[in-house]
Order: C-alpha cells, then sequence, then structure tokens
C-alpha cells in the first residue's frame, strides 16, 4: 500500500512534508515496520515449562527462607505483606 501526497498549488514543502507525515502516522504504516523489526520469537512449550518450573522453585525456596526468618518479609503491589 503505497501513500501519495501531491503538492497543492500554492503549497510550500514544509506543509507538504507535513501533510505527508501525517498521512503515514494515520496508516499505521510506520506501526507494522516496527513491529516487523522488532519481532521476537515467542517461547517453545519447553521453555515455557522449564521457565514456570524455575520460578516454582524460587518461590518456594523464597517461602521456606521467610518461614525460617532469614528473609525479611516483602510488600506486595496491594500493599499486603508476604
Amino acid at each position: 500500500m503505497a501513500i501519495e501526497v501531491k503538492k497543492r498549488e500554492r503549497e510550500n514543502s514544509r506543509s507538504l512534508l507535513r501533510r505527508f507525515t501525517r498521512r503515514i502516522q494515520q496508516s499505521g504504516v510506520l506501526i507494522r515496520a516496527r513491529k516487523a523489526r522488532f519481532h521476537e520469537k515467542g517461547k517453545t512449550k519447553r521453555e515455557r515449562r522449564l521457565s514456570a518450573l524455575r520460578r516454582q522453585k524460587i518461590t518456594a525456596e523464597k517461602e521456606k527462607l521467610r518461614k525460617l526468618g532469614l528473609l525479611e518479609e516483602e510488600e506486595t503491589r496491594w500493599g499486603r505483606r508476604r
């Protein structure tokens, strides 16, 4: 999809460029180009599983240390202590 802007009668180059820039932004071309440029592949099922197991292990270890009194309680986002 090509975006085309033609110079109007008695229009200077600055306003033409401004109009072109606005049309580009409204069309979403830049957003699609950036998404394609910085696209990251998702994790595989195996990687997701290993990541979840790692999180569970860390959480269990922290809870164990908290119960033993070796780790201070931390506040959650909602102001509650853990």
